[in-house]
């Protein structure tokens, strides 16, 4: 679920610590975080968002370690 382009419900639980969602959006307000809220109240926010303000890396997952080129030593 993580390739999501938004925050699942019980990630937006464990990033606000709330589960009502005007409490939610208090908090995102107060965390800096962008979000919507959908015409049935639901709060939604954008993963890649959230991983911005967090500094995580948008190449996250690829894991990829580089090596020197000996070949020419």
């Amino acid at each position: 679920m993580a390739d999501s382009m938004f925050l699942t419900n019980k990630e937006l639980v464990e990033l606000t610590d709330r589960r009502h969602r005007a409490c939610q959006a208090q908090v995102l307000r107060a965390l800096g975080i962008d979000h919507k809220v959908r015409p049935d109240g639901r709060v939604i926010v954008l993963r890649r968002h959230v991983e911005q303000q967090f500094g995580v890396s948008a190449e996250r997952g690829k894991g990829r370690v580089t090596e020197p080129d000996w070949s020419c030593a």
